[in-house]
């Protein structure tokens, strides 16, 4: 994509990276096949090379309003269309850099700005958000329909059965999954202990920093980051492994950390350091341990849902598949797989028409083989698919556990 842009810009570091990302763009178009708001709305400035343009133009000639934020804005940031660009164009980075510019241009109503300082305020902060919870289960016979199908049900929390091993990891404890569903951490320690794998926990760790980042609060989100790393510090000097993060939205932030904190001179080498060795559970665990040490009824048939930070940020499809199959599990065909469900973080309570449009998509490609569960991957997911499939929605390290081969 050709550009020309002031040498101010061209000499700043984001400028340099934000450059060389829209010229590696060759117009192609092969990436709104694979998007989703696209495919629901068939404009091209919903699409990435449409949203490609538009940061275009906001950099080239100063032209920047309402239209490109509110396209900006409908972005899921999935990566779909990194997976499928030819190029190997770094749209979502592109799209980080961009959004904060894109606030200090363009004012949004007082309403939006307290929806999104409220999503701040509370979701990554999890005596906050357990406090909203018990509250909205409380009165939940009284919301709306559309409000009360976003609480969750409350889940009673096990023990996690850990012992002391050689080989260590640290666990991200997150924010929102400990609140909605802390048995997913639990299934974690229990499984990697079988494998001879201590997760280690940090409870001064937090919110890996992703609701900030994607709301274009890359300040708030660079503190989250170094806050984290402060707290993994000592274990990982004692030798620990990986970071293990259960939610796979919450590693992809992690994997950020070396670009986000890039220009911090006490944190750049640190934060390279946790990108570098983020590992995902199925990355870590062995399948066939897995099936000698766990194993499903016959007919088990379970729906999986890949999410979005699994298949394209992640680049570890099939993996959790993989050791589901091991134990035991028939897994069904799931058409569109690599279609988003909607969650994105914060975006199905931003744009919740989209939003719901894609969950009803899923949820019916998810359905359509009668499974008995759906396993997923990431929180997120896990929250929105839940609020309208009717099989249990559970993590897979969850659906594995119960399924232990001889003495508890």
């Amino acid at each position: 994509m050709r550009a020309k842009f002031s040498q101010e810009f061209l000499a700043s570091p984001d400028g340099a990276e934000m450059t060389s990302i829209m010229r590696a763009c060759v117009h192609c178009g092969f990436c709104n096949a694979t998007c989703p708001t696209y495919q629901l709305l068939g404009d091209e400035l919903d699409g990435p090379r449409g949203r490609i343009y538009l940061i275009k133009s906001m950099l080239d000639e100063a032209s920047v309003g309402k239209a490109t934020q509110t396209h900006l804005d409908r972005c899921l940031t999935c990566r779909s269309c990194e997976t499928t660009c030819p190029s190997g164009v770094r749209y979502s980075r592109l799209l980080e850099l961009a959004r904060p510019m894109v606030e200090e241009k363009v004012d949004r109503g007082s309403w939006e700005l307290i929806q999104r300082w409220l999503i701040r305020a509370i979701v990554p902060h999890r005596r906050r958000f357990n406090l909203l919870m018990a509250l909205a289960r409380a009165v939940k016979p009284l919301l709306p329909s559309a409000v009360r199908e976003l609480v969750p049900p409350s889940v009673a929390p096990v023990a996690p059965v850990t012992d002391i091993h050689s080989r260590k990891m640290i666990l991200l404890d997150g924010c929102v999954q400990q609140s909605v569903a802390p048995n997913i951490n639990a299934a974690a320690c229990e499984i990697f202990n079988q494998q001879g794998i201590q997760l280690l926990s940090f409870p001064k760790s937090g919110c890996c920093g992703a609701v900030s980042y994607h709301l274009g609060e890359l300040a708030e989100a660079q503190a989250y980051a170094r806050s984290n790393i402060d707290a993994w510090s000592t274990a990982l000097e004692a030798g620990a492994q990986a970071v293990v993060a259960a939610s796979t939205g919450c590693a992809v932030m992690l994997k950020e950390y070396s670009d986000l904190l890039a220009g911090d001179p006490l944190y750049a080498d640190r934060a390279s350091r946790i990108s570098e060795i983020v590992s995902d559970p199925s990355e870590v665990l062995d399948p066939q341990a897995l099936g000698r040490a766990y194993r499903a009824q016959s007919n088990h048939r379970i729906a999986f849902h890949a999410p979005c930070t699994m298949q394209h940020g992640l680049g570890v499809a099939g993996k959790a598949e993989a050791c589901l199959r091991a134990v035991g599990f028939e897994l069904t065909d799931v058409a569109d797989g690599h279609l988003c469900c909607g969650s994105a973080g914060s975006y199905s309570l931003l744009q919740p028409e989209l939003a719901n449009r894609l969950l009803d998509q899923k949820v019916a490609a998810l359905e359509r083989d009668r499974p008995m569960q759906i396993a997923t991957a990431n929180i997120g997911c896990l929250m929105h698919v839940q609020r309208r499939a009717d099989p249990e929605v559970l993590h897979w390290l969850e659906v594995i556990r119960p399924h232990r081969v001889g003495p508890e």
